[in-house]
């Protein structure tokens, strides 16, 4: 059976291989391959339909979508058509994930759009609730546990959803595989908004279902919590089948879900985790996925986050330290002399997996003796390790949100993180304590860098410009401005005299350190098409610059002509983080392809592919000496690789 995509077709039914519509003539094969089958879904936006991939072999089914609406608003047309568009573009930016329908397609043909994506088999949760009746609380517990690392994946690429609700959530008919159990899916990116900049603070328009959608939201200011209103909405819709307008009490002012319970009691322990999904002020209630999974799992050893500090002065944090662990001061020397080894091995193996972390692990750091691991995350903590047995030393908390990143001073005595609460925090290392604060962006830290002298510290944020720091006097020196989108990374030249920034303008950057000017800009924005640049960093000889970019490709450029060397490929997809190793003669990349991998660099060429992370890469780093690689990753886990 073939389908007929003209909207205006009165018979659209063809037999099965038919090229053209019998009735009106219109093609029936989408870019030579796409066949419809038949229409599964209308709405005021456009018209979905089964499909499948004729130019596989295989013939997998997918999932048509075809902009069509029939409103005579013009205004109201362009908006429909743009939501349209945005489902493709928030699709891109999210890549593969097995909760996420996979963007295979997104064309324009005899002047209609169309978006083709995974075919999803399986029913909503609406459909569910319809057939099998109230969920229990096991069954809520497990929605929670399946569906938050999802949002946590979204939220961690800046984008907020919008419409989460029962219809836009599909239960598999089957896990996709062993390896992969998870069976809901995230589905409708048409509302979904993408976070940064000034973003959060624009009204927008009102998008979303009425019944479901935060009270900030409606006014035009979705933020990431809203997503999290919205799913304590599903939660208790689910567990009354009563429509959300009527849970709400609107003379008390309050939620009443609890009344409508029928033989099918909740613990308060998950009533309060649900009351605090639904409080209408957003201060109030969860800030992030990876909080409400840890008030699922109270028994769990994961730590309790403390009140932020907003403060710029010494704020003292006590935190109990282990009988069990060493002072970190025993056997560690300053300032030693690595003698680091050649790196040009592809024997390499994973000999500690790092547990601890609730969230991603976002950014790593190791200190100057190779002696102390720091790692940040999406759970708002800070842990330092022991290396190279990996054994946990401490968590610092003070941050409100993510840590983005992490880095030593050169003596290891400071650790400063950076964060999307728009702070930098000085952390002494021996006493295990905040030292001060600094304040300056308005926006999301994403990167921090410093350099070898230990004087200057250099900032990175979303809103597109760069601060740099006296790291001893705490204050701002200057702020770097040329960028004209998000700062992703910035790395300083082992000279002290460059820093290096890329960002999602499509542009890296060079800067004289000491004046803030702007020495040169590879790439352009007419190449975005490639990806963005997602990360940096220089050779130890100051010689070459790699950066990772969006395409899953490593760009190298040579400093001193400032030209193009080379492009490394092999990763399918955006390189998140990329590192040399101390001798310069290995550069190692970590992609959202879940993968490491090992470049001998004057040969360009990948000699090892390192394989075990279930998430993708987020940071890398040598130890001093070469000898001992470290990685974070999305999956929360942090692997200590060593060669032979």
């Amino acid at each position: 059976m073939s389908y007929c995509l003209n909207p205006h077709c009165d018979r659209p039914h063809n037999p099965t291989g038919t090229r053209f519509c019998r009735n009106c003539g219109a093609k029936l094969l989408l870019k030579e391959r796409y066949r419809a089958l038949k229409l599964i879904g209308q709405g005021g936006f456009g018209r979905t339909f089964l499909a499948v991939d004729e130019d596989k072999p295989s013939q997998p089914q997918c999932v048509i979508k075809q902009f069509f609406t029939q409103s005579p608003d013009q205004n109201h047309e362009k908006k429909a058509a743009a939501l349209f568009e945005q489902e493709a573009v928030r699709l891109d930016q999210l890549g593969k994930h097995p909760q996420i329908p996979e963007l295979l397609a997104h064309f324009t043909q005899e002047n209609r759009q169309y978006l083709v994506q995974e075919f999803i088999d399986g029913q909503n949760l609406a459909q569910v609730l319809a057939v099998e009746g109230v969920f229990a609380e096991y069954q809520i517990r497990d929605l929670l546990k399946n569906l938050l690392p999802a949002l946590e994946f979204i939220h961690t690429h800046n984008v907020i959803h919008r419409d989460i609700k029962p219809e836009n959530i599909i239960r598999r008919s089957s896990p996709t595989s062993p390896a992969n159990p998870s069976q809901l899916v995230l589905v409708d990116f048409g509302a979904a908004k993408y976070a940064i900049g000034t973003a959060l603070l624009k009204t927008g328009t009102t998008i979303g279902t009425p019944e479901y959608i935060a009270p900030e939201q409606g006014k035009g200011k979705a933020v990431f919590a809203s997503d999290l209103y919205s799913l304590g909405v599903t939660c208790i819709h689910l567990l009354t089948r009563i429509s959300p307008l009527e849970l709400f009490d609107i003379g008390e002012d309050a939620w009443v879900w609890r009344r409508f319970l029928v033989h099918n009691p909740v613990s308060d322990e998950l009533g309060r985790i649900l009351d605090k999904l639904l409080k209408s002020a957003t201060n109030r209630r969860y800030q992030s996925a990876a909080e409400v999974l840890q008030d699922l799992n109270p028994a769990s050893p994961y730590p309790v986050l403390l009140p932020p500090s907003n403060m710029v002065g010494a704020i003292a944090l006590t935190i109990p330290k282990s009988t069990a662990l060493a002072p970190l001061s025993q056997n560690r020397t300053t300032n030693p002399s690595p003698t680091p080894k050649s790196q040009i091995s592809a024997n390499w193996k994973a000999v500690h997996t790092l547990k601890g972390h609730w969230g991603s692990v976002e950014s790593i750091a190791i200190s100057p003796d190779g002696q102390i691991l720091a790692s940040g995350s999406t759970d708002r903590t800070i842990k330092l390790w022991q290396l190279p047995d990996g054994q946990e030393i401490s968590t610092l908390k003070s941050h409100q949100e993510r840590i983005a990143a992490v880095v030593f001073s050169p003596d290891g005595q400071t650790l400063v993180s950076g964060s999307y609460d728009q702070t930098i925090k000085l952390w002494q290392v021996e006493q295990r304590r905040e030292r001060c604060t600094l304040i300056g962006h308005t926006k999301w830290i994403t990167s921090l860098a410093m350099s070898q002298d230990g004087e200057t510290l250099a900032s990175g944020s979303s809103e597109g410009t760069i601060k740099l720091w006296h790291l001893q006097q705490g204050r701002e020196l200057r702020t770097l401005k040329g960028h004209t989108n998000y700062v992703s990374a910035i790395a300083i030249a082992p000279d002290g005299q460059t820093l290096a920034s890329v960002s999602g303008d499509g542009t890296v950057k060079l800067w004289h350190l000491s004046t803030g000017m702007e020495l040169h800009t590879f790439g352009s924005s007419f190449l975005l098409h490639r990806g963005s640049f997602c990360s940096v960093a220089f050779s130890p000889d100051r010689q070459m610059l790699a950066t990772g970019r969006g395409d899953g490709t490593i760009n190298l450029w040579h400093l001193g002509t400032r030209r193009e060397l080379g492009i490394l490929k092999g990763h399918t997809e955006r390189v998140r983080t990329v590192a040399f190793s101390p001798d310069g003669q290995v550069l190692v990349s970590g992609s959202m392809d879940k993968t490491i991998k090992i470049w001998q660099v004057q040969e360009r060429q990948a000699i090892a592919t390192l394989k075990g992370h279930t998430w993708e890469v987020y940071a890398v780093a040598f130890s001093p000496d070469g000898q001992m690689l470290v990685s974070g990753s999305m999956d929360k886990t942090i692997k200590i690789w060593q060669w032979d």
